[in-house]
């Protein structure tokens, strides 16, 4: 029985080693890059793009379902030590125990994990699905008894939910890419190149900005940047274009993280890249204050005049800006809208559609009605969104 119980806890000493090796790497595993890989057909990719969803929630729950294993490997293990030997030698024995499932059932494996992100996660992809709700049902369990017997629910100050939603915005901050935060190249204010350079200070400062792309030949063909400082002392009469003036134009992929590129940024002293796509075409603009408000919330000062992106109508419905991301969206439905195909509420009516719809179209999604309110060229502006009637 002994060498049984001592084989019962090599096995759950096992087990609690993947789940620590999984853990680690799981929260280390980029959703961006779970996304892509699932798209191109990996199950296992799907799975951890799923888990990595509730991003917060998955350490506390890895880590109740961790200590619960090492506990549950020490009792036959202990016993078995017990039937072993007796003394000083029983001592010594519990103490390397104790020693083997702190390194083989905790360090080892996460370190690891560590350094295998992606990988392990996407290898034990099948185990952290039901370890995950395992141990999101324990901590749930454990904290709803924390609440009855502290009965104050209510009495969180504004400081604790400001930073809690502060943690939960650096944890997303690490899986969004720069197409989420840009400017669509719709919406990019620029002056061609062979523009007076002169004549190009008054389109900067009627749209209040202190930078804008010169192109081409086309929106495709972003040329540089030009920078209203080294405008602001050009004569009118200065023969110059704005190709002579303008400055290099640095071009990131639109896939790309943006925790990564605004330490790119910072490192190179730069505020404005321009976005580009897998074929090479010009997908928009990213700025800096777009990363930091990706962080912190909207950065509003006083001269920004921008109406609000959702607007509560007198009959109870939404007008909504058609640039609103979907995870608003979710958040201000209650529903979970899919964003594996739409980053934009206006990308979500053009997909119901099929097509660039006309306007006072509506269409019908998950009990409610959107309604394409406002619709530009080849674009949808606004968007009124009611419950089903």
């Amino acid at each position: 029985m002994s060498t049984i119980a001592l084989a019962v806890a090599a096995v759950l000493l096992a087990v609690t080693g993947a789940t620590r090796a999984g853990g680690a790497s799981l929260v280390r595993t980029s959703r961006a890059d779970a996304l892509r890989d699932a798209s191109e057909g990996d199950a296992r990719a799907g799975v951890v793009a799923e888990l990595l969803e509730d991003r917060i929630r998955l350490q506390p729950a890895l880590g109740a379902l961790h200590t619960f294993l090492l506990a549950l490997a020490a009792i036959p293990a202990t016993w078995a030590l017990t039937a072993f030997f007796d003394g000083v030698a029983l001592a010594a024995s519990l103490v390397l125990l104790g020693f083997v499932l702190v390194f083989a059932g905790d360090l080892l494996p996460r370190s690891i994990g560590r350094n295998r992100p992606q990988r392990i996660a996407y290898a034990l992809s099948w185990w952290l699905k039901p370890a995950v709700a395992f141990g999101m049902a324990a901590v749930d369990v454990v904290t709803d008894d924390e609440d009855d017997d502290e009965d104050d629910d209510d009495e969180d100050s504004d400081a604790d939910v400001g930073q809690r939603e502060l943690i939960e915005s650096v944890i997303e901050f690490t899986d969004t890419i720069v197409r989420e935060v840009m400017t669509p190249r719709t919406d990019m204010i620029t002056v061609a190149s062979d523009a007076r350079a002169a004549e190009a200070l008054p389109v900067i400062i009627e749209h209040g900005r202190s930078r804008i792309p010169v192109l081409g030949t086309g929106a495709d063909d972003v040329l540089g940047i030009l920078y209203a400082r080294d405008l602001l002392g050009l004569p009118e009469d200065d023969p110059r274009r704005c190709a002579d003036v303008m400055r290099p134009a640095s071009l990131v992929p639109e896939t790309k993280l943006v925790a990564e590129l605004l330490r790119e940024m910072q490192e190179r002293q730069i505020h404005m890249a321009v976005v580009v796509d897998e074929f090479g075409g010009t997908a928009g603009l990213v700025t800096i204050e777009d990363l930091l408000e990706e962080l912190v919330g909207e950065i509003v000062d006083e001269y920004d005049e921008e109406e609000p992106m959702v607007q509560v109508l007198d009959d109870g419905a939404y007008l909504i800006d058609a640039r609103l991301g979907i995870d608003e969206l979710s958040d201000l439905i209650g529903i979970d809208v899919p964003d594996e195909e739409w980053d934009t509420v206006g990308g979500l009516v053009l997909g119901l559609a099929g097509r660039v719809p006309d306007e006072g179209e509506a269409f019908e999604f998950e009990n409610h009605v959107l309604v394409a309110e406002e619709v530009r060229r080849r674009r949808v502006g606004r968007v009124r969104l009611r419950p089903h009637r």
